[in-house]
């Protein structure tokens, strides 16, 4: 019997119950590390905390300084900061362990009705990384592109408008495509890698105690992917800014 994701149907529109669980997790997590970060903060003792949020800043402030000047990068620093430690314990959640439930046709939760895809019963997977559902990832990525698009406008609307026409006029569908296809690569980058991981695990387990040796491989190896795919959405992040926001590159 398949594993399948806990949805329920609200004005004919799908919410997966796992992945606003783990939405609520991630942030509680992150809320909990930044605050552990900052609490007893010293200049002349720093805690262990402290000076793993004061890595995280100088690695994200490197980050802003390779796609821009960092003068001009300074106010995406709380927003590069965000970005990398949310996606980051959000790529890893779905590694450790996983909470399967059995369900029946008619099963409810919170009084609403469970899909279970037409199955009279069905495995419930209620854990999963966030960004391993393709809206999650979509989500993160319209916040990015509409920021990107504002800041634009806002701090550089001359040049940002300008660029749409650049080299000549008739290159504008060809300019509106592109800026289409960047939030979509951004998203579906972060969505792949990190479902396709998740299935990979789920197929090692099904083959019992034979796969436990390549499991623990590929545990490693998705901590890396993870770690690797935060890295690549905050880096791309400010490449778009700063081509919104930076006119000498348009």
């Amino acid at each position: 019997m398949d594993h399948i994701f806990p949805e329920v149907h609200l004005g004919g529109i799908r919410f997966d119950l796992a992945a606003i669980f783990m939405i609520v997790i991630t942030s509680i997590i992150v809320f909990v590390l930044a605050k552990l970060a900052v609490r007893g903060a010293s200049v002349t003792n720093p805690t262990k905390m402290q000076n793993f949020l004061e890595w995280v800043i100088e690695f994200v402030i490197g980050l802003i300084g390779t796609s821009m000047d960092i003068k001009k990068g300074r106010p995406y620093l709380m927003l590069g900061i965000s970005l990398i430690m949310y996606l980051f314990v959000a790529n890893m959640l779905g590694l450790p362990f996983g909470i399967i439930t059995e369900a029946h046709h008619g099963a409810t939760f919170l009084g609403m009705e469970l899909n279970l895809h037409g199955e009279e019963e069905a495995h419930i997977s209620w854990w999963k990384s966030p960004t391993a559902d393709v809206a999650v990832a979509g989500a993160l990525m319209a916040v990015v592109i509409v920021l990107t698009h504002i800041e634009g406008l806002r701090r550089n609307r001359k040049h940002y408008l300008k660029h749409y026409f650049e080299p000549y006029i008739p290159f504008f569908p060809l300019n509106v495509i592109k800026e289409i296809s960047k939030p979509l690569s951004l998203s579906l980058r972060l969505y792949g890698n990190i479902f396709a991981g998740e299935v990979m695990i789920g197929v090692i387990m099904n083959l019992g105690w034979v796969g436990i040796p390549a499991l623990i491989v590929w545990q490693g190896f998705s901590v890396f992917i993870g770690a690797i795919q935060s890295f690549v959405f905050v880096m791309l992040t400010m490449v778009y800014m700063s081509q919104a926001i930076v006119h000498e590159e348009h």
